[in-house]
C-alpha cells in the first residue's frame, strides 16, 4: 500500500475543501482499502467524512425516505418504516456480507463500490477498465463464470451493490454536492456502461460528494421484495440478485418495476419482464413468463451460462416474494 496523508473532515464543506489532487473520500472504507492494499487505487490523500454528522441520519415522511450517505448498512435494515415501506432496500441492506460488514459499511459506499472482476482487481493483469491502454477484456476468453451476461460486449464486470438494485426499482435520487453548488441524479442514470465511458462507472465527477438519497414515498398498494443468489449461504458474493417493486390492486399488478445486479456492468432494469406484469395477476404462470422475458437478449461467455437459470429462478421468486404469494425463499443467501 501507498504512502498517503489522512484527513478528517467534520463538514461537507471542510471536505470538498480537501478534493483534488489525488485525494479519495474515505466512508466506511471497506472497498477503498481493499482496492489500495491491491494496489488498483493509489490516493495520495484520504478525506475521512465518517464525522460529518450532517451526512447522517433516516429520515421517513410524506413525501418519502431521506437517507444520509453515512446511514450504515445496518441502520438501514433494521429501521421500522424502511421494512416496512420499502421492504426491498431494507432487504438489500441486510444480507449484504456478515453483520459486522454491515455495520461499517455506508449506503454511499456501498453504491460506489468499484466493479467485481478478478482480472480488475488483480495486479497481474493489465486490464484495459484499469487504464485504458488494453485492448482486451481478459473475462471473455478467461475464467468469467462470475461476471455478465448481458451488456458484456466491451468489458464482462459485474457491479456488485445491492443496495442500488431497489434504489433503481424504486426511482430514488442521488444528490451530488461539489464547490459549484448541488444537482440531483436519477439513480437510473447514476452507473455509466462501460461502452460509454470505460474508466468510471458512475456520473460522479471529481470535487463531487454524495449528500443526500431520496426514495419517493410508495404509492397505496405497493409491495417489494429484493433476493440473491450465491455459492455460499452468507458473506458471498451475489451471482444473481434481483429486486422488484409492485404496485398491486388485489392480486393484479397496475405497475412492475425489476431491477437485476450483477446481470449486467451495471444494475439493468427489464423493461420486458415489466410489461410481462403489468395489468395481470400476479401468479405462477405470470412469474415464469417474465423471469423469461428478463433472459432475452442475454449472452453468456464460455463458463456463465448457468447463470441465465439462476436469474429466472431469482426473479420468478422475488415477484412472488413481494406479490404476498411466496415466502422468502431459504435457499437465497445472506
Amino acid at each position: 500500500m501507498n504512502k498517503f496523508a489522512f484527513v478528517d473532515c467534520t463538514t461537507v464543506d471542510e471536505a470538498l475543501g480537501q478534493l483534488g489532487d489525488g485525494a479519495t473520500v474515505k466512508a466506511g472504507g471497506i472497498d477503498l482499502l481493499d482496492l489500495m492494499k491491491d494496489e488498483i487505487v493509489s490516493p495520495s490523500k484520504l478525506v475521512n467524512i465518517r464525522n460529518v454528522e450532517s451526512l447522517r441520519g433516516i429520515t421517513s415522511g410524506k413525501d418519502g425516505l431521506h437517507l444520509g450517505p453515512l446511514s450504515t448498512l445496518s441502520e438501514i435494515a433494521n429501521h421500522p418504516e424502511i421494512q416496512k415501506s420499502y421492504t426491498a432496500l431494507a432487504d438489500a441492506a441486510g444480507h449484504a456480507a456478515t453483520p459486522q460488514v454491515r455495520n461499517m459499511a455506508t449506503l454511499g459506499g456501498n453504491i460506489m463500490q468499484r466493479p467485481r472482476c478478478w482480472y480488475f482487481r488483480s495486479n497481474d493483469f493489465n486490464c484495459k477498465k484499469k487504464s485504458g491502454s488494453s485492448d482486451d477484456c481478459h473475462a471473455h476468453a478467461g475464467e468469467n463464470q462470475y461476471h455478465a451476461i448481458m451488456n458484456n460486449g466491451t468489458c464482462a464486470m459485474v457491479h456488485p451493490s445491492s443496495a442500488a438494485v431497489p434504489l433503481i426499482a424504486m426511482n430514488a435520487q442521488v444528490e451530488l454536492t461539489s464547490k459549484r453548488g448541488k444537482r440531483t441524479v436519477a439513480t437510473s442514470d447514476f452507473y455509466v456502461p462501460p461502452e460509454k465511458d470505460l474508466l468510471n462507472e458512475t456520473v460522479v465527477q471529481p470535487g463531487e460528494l454524495i449528500t443526500g438519497i431520496f426514495v419517493p414515498a410508495p404509492e397505496l398498494g405497493t409491495r417489494s421484495a429484493y433476493q440473491k443468489y450465491g455459492e455460499k449461504e452468507s458473506f458471498d458474493w451475489p451471482l444473481a440478485d434481483a429486486g422488484v417493486v409492485l404496485v398491486m390492486d388485489g392480486a393484479r399488478c397496475r405497475k412492475a418495476s425489476i431491477v437485476l445486479g450483477v446481470a449486467a456492468p451495471t444494475p439493468i432494469r427489464s423493461t420486458s419482464a415489466e410489461a410481462i406484469l403489468t395489468g395481470k395477476t400476479i401468479d405462477e404462470s405470470t412469474a415464469r413468463a417474465a423471469a423469461s422475458a428478463a433472459m432475452q437478449g442475454a449472452t453468456p461467455l464460455s463458463q456463465n451460462g448457468f447463470k441465465m437459470q439462476l436469474f429466472q429462478t431469482a426473479i420468478y421468486r422475488t415477484v412472488l416474494l413481494a406479490a404476498g404469494q411466496m415466502p422468502r425463499d431459504p435457499s437465497s443467501i445472506g
